[in-house]
C-alpha cells in the first residue's frame, strides 16, 4: 500500500505522544514550499541536511583526533551519525517524532570548523572584534544562507523546528542567534534529547578511541562508576581485550541512554507536561538523566578531560590547528583575493563582512583542505 504525506501525519496523530511535536503543525518554512507528496515536512528536512556539502565535509573533520592521525578514529561525520541513532532510539522510547529528533541530530555539528574544538576557540578568538564565531550559530547560518542548491531561496529552507533545534543546541539564552526563535521558550522535547543524546556518544566513543590511540587505559577509566558499572556485567569476554571493549562501550551507552529514558519520562510525569506547549514553557531542560546518572557522567567527563582531551599529543595536535587556522584567517584577511571568487563575491558582490566570510570560508574546509591550503600559501615549493 502507497503511503502519502497525509497518510504519515495521520500515522503520527494517531501513535506520537501527547508532548511530541507532529509534522502537521510545524510552523513552517521562512520560504513557503509546496509540501511533499510522500514525505512530511521533518523527513524532507533530514533528507535535505544529508546530501548538503556541508554534511558531507563532516567525514573529513576532526572529533578528538585530527584526520590523517588514523582511519580507525571516529570522526565529526562518524559522531555525528552515531549520535542521531541514539537520538532516535531515545525518541521512539519516548514516542516522539524522530524525524524531527533525527534532522536536528544531523544537522547539529554542520557548522563546526576543521581540528574540532581546537579550531572553534581560534576562529573564536579571531572573530571576536567582529562578532565572535560559536560553531551552533554557524550550522544554523549554514544550513540558513551558506549552502546554495535550490534556485527559489538561500540556504536549505528548513522548517523552524529543525533551525530552532539547531540554534538552541546546548546553552542557548546568551545566543544572539537564538532570539528569532523566542529565547525565553525551551525548544520541543525532540531537540532536546539531542544535547544528551551528543553527550552519551562523544563521551563513549572518545573513550574507546583514547584506549585504542594509547592515550587512556582500562586502570584509567576503572576509577569513573560507570564503566566499572559497564564492566561488571561482561566479565566473560577477559579472554578477548578487543571484544570486550567494544561491548563495554556498548553497554556505557545503553546504560546512559536507560537512565535518559526512565528520567525524562519520570519528569514528564512529575510536572504533568502534556503537550509542546507545555514543554516550551517548563522554564527548564526536560531531558536529562537523573542524579546519580549526571554524576557518574560528570566524574566520566572529569577523567576524559584530565587524561584524553589534555593529553600531550591531543594538545599538540590541537596547538598545531590553532596556528594553522590562525595563520589561515590573517592571510586571506590581509589579501582576500587569495580565496576562490566564489567566495570573495560575498564581500565584494553581496556586501558581506570580510572577516564573517574568512570565517565562512574557514569553518567549511575539512583538516585536509586546511592544510593543503596552508601549504599552498606558506610553502615556497608548493603549487599554488
Amino acid at each position: 500500500m502507497l503511503r502519502t504525506r497525509a497518510d504519515l501525519e495521520d500515522l503520527e496523530a494517531r501513535t506520537l505522544a501527547s508532548y511530541a511535536m507532529p509534522s502537521r503543525a510545524s510552523q513552517g518554512r521562512q520560504v513557503p514550499e509546496l509540501p511533499h507528496p510522500m514525505r512530511t515536512c521533518f523527513q524532507r528536512d533530514r533528507d535535505r541536511i544529508i546530501h548538503c556539502a556541508a554534511f558531507r565535509r563532516l567525514e573529513y573533520k576532526t572529533q578528538v583526533f585530527v584526520n590523517h592521525e588514523g582511519d580507525y578514529y571516529r570522526t565529526r561525520l562518524t559522531h555525528t551519525i552515531e549520535a542521531a541513532q541514539i537520538t532516535r532510539t531515545v525518541a521512539q522510547a519516548l514516542g516522539l517524532n524522530r524525524d524531527l529528533a533525527e534532522a536536528v541530530a544531523l544537522a547539529h555539528d554542520l557548522g563546526h570548523p576543521p581540528f574540532g574544538h581546537a579550531g572553534e576557540r581560534i576562529l573564536n578568538d579571531l572573530m571576536r572584534p567582529h562578532g565572535g564565531f560559536d560553531h551552533n550559530a554557524q550550522s544554523l547560518r549554514t544550513v540558513d544562507w551558506i549552502e546554495v542548491r535550490y534556485p527559489g531561496f538561500r540556504g536549505l529552507n528548513l522548517s523552524y523546528e529543525v533551525r530552532e533545534g539547531i540554534i538552541k543546541h546546548s546553552a542557548f539564552k546568551g545566543r544572539a542567534a537564538a532570539r528569532e526563535f523566542d529565547p525565553a521558550l525551551y525548544p520541543c522535547l525532540e531537540a532536546q534529547i539531542v544535547d544528551l543524546a551528543d553527550e552519551i556518544a562523544y563521551l563513549a566513543h572518545d573513550a574507546d578511541d583514547g584506549v585504542k590511540a594509547g592515550m587512556l587505559t582500562v586502570a584509567n577509566l576503572e576509577t569513573t562508576q560507570i564503566y566499572r558499572d559497564a564492566r561488571s556485567s561482561i566479565t566473560a569476554l577477559d579472554s578477548d581485550p578487543r571484544l570486550a571493549r567494544y561491548q563495554i562501550v556498548n553497554r556505557m551507552i545503553d546504560l546512559m541512554v536507560t537512565d535518559l529514558v526512565a528520567n525524562i519520562d519520570h519528569e514528564l510525569g512529575a510536572a504533568d507536561v502534556a503537550s509542546v506547549d507545555q514543554v516550551r514553557q517548563a522554564g527548564r531542560a526536560l531531558a536529562s538523566f537523573s542524579p546519580a546518572m549526571d554524576t557518574r557522567v560528570a566524574e566520566l567527563k572529569r577523567l576524559m578531560r584530565d587524561h584524553l582531551y589534555h593529553h600531550y599529543r591531543v594538545t599538540r595536535m590541537t596547538e598545531k590547528a590553532g596556528r594553522v587556522l590562525g595563520q589561515l584567517f590573517e592571510a586571506y584577511m590581509s589579501e582576500p583575493r587569495q580565496m576562490p571568487d566564489h567566495v570573495l563575491g560575498r564581500a565584494t558582490r553581496e556586501g558581506e563582512a570580510l572577516a564573517r566570510v574568512v570565517a565562512d570560508y574557514i569553518a567549511g574546509m575539512t583538516d585536509r583542505f586546511a592544510l593543503d591550503e596552508y601549504r599552498k600559501l606558506f610553502d615556497p615549493d608548493e603549487r599554488v
